[in-house]
């Protein structure tokens, strides 16, 4: 309600400055005015006006949505989320715009709902942002309407986004204890091929890669794995991964490309 009354006033004041202008431009008579507050005897009045309303920009953008809050309040908890909307908000910063991202929260308790995440995003890192990524984030369950996002090297962090995954299908059922309690060791692709599977906006592909754990002999394995289609140039023939496996089932691994701290 509060940020309503002060976008009403704003706009009011942006149409008086604006009237004020015009009547100096373009009017007849200078010394009558349709304004109150105005006109050859009320100088001060256009002046008053003005600074109220470079005060109100100033100091009351959160209420109009310019400097909308970045974090949220009360007990914050790590979740993950999906984007369902993106959209720009007019400010560059540096050259870098910035964005409003929508995501969808579900909680751990509680029904889901969508927050507000703004932040700037450099045109390079923009194509990664896609509608239905997960983003793992922190949350207030009592405060939804922003959210942050969390440290990815956070392992409680990584927990989350794993078990995101796990719920959504996006892991083999038979590799979840390699990928949760197995050891992490580099791996080389040997062949990748699309099973024809989509789930998540995640492609699967079938790869059969080479474990080389370090000073232990290698062996090759057959896998599978769902990604975003701007990570597949990351598991061609050749490219060097992580794998995840039990000393008592080598033949079942888990891959992933980036190399998780504490492993």
């Amino acid at each position: 309600m509060l940020r309503i009354v002060f976008a009403v006033v704003w706009l009011l004041l942006s149409v008086w400055l604006v009237i004020w202008v015009g009547e100096g431009l373009f009017g007849v008579n200078q010394r009558q005015s349709i304004l109150p507050f105005s006109g050859e005897d009320t100088l001060g009045g256009p002046i008053f006006i003005g600074v109220a309303w470079g005060l109100l920009l100033t100091f009351g953008g959160m209420f109009l949505g310019l400097g909308r809050r970045r974090k949220p309040r009360g007990e914050v908890q790590i979740g993950v989320g999906t984007i369902v909307e993106i959209s720009r908000t007019g400010l560059t910063v540096n050259d870098v715009p910035q964005y409003d991202l929508f995501i969808r929260v579900t909680p751990t308790t509680g029904d889901e709902f969508i927050g507000q995440l703004r932040m700037l995003v450099d045109a390079s890192d923009f194509s990664a942002l896609q509608i239905g990524q997960p983003l793992a984030v922190r949350y207030s369950a009592t405060d939804q309407d922003t959210v942050e996002l969390a440290d990815p090297h956070d392992p409680a962090v990584r927990d989350a986004l794993l078990q995101w995954r796990i719920d959504r299908g996006l892991v083999d059922p038979s590799q979840v204890r390699a990928r949760t309690t197995g050891t992490q060791v580099p791996a080389s692709v040997l062949e990748v091929r699309p099973t024809g599977r989509r789930r998540e906006g995640q492609s699967e592909l079938a790869l059969r890669v080479l474990m080389a754990p370090e000073g232990a002999a290698t062996w090759e394995a057959d896998t599978t794995v769902f990604v975003y289609p701007q990570a597949i140039s990351h598991l061609q023939v050749g490219a060097p991964i992580w794998a995840f496996y039990r000393r008592e089932d080598p033949q079942t691994v888990a891959v992933t490309i980036e190399k998780e701290a504490g492993r």
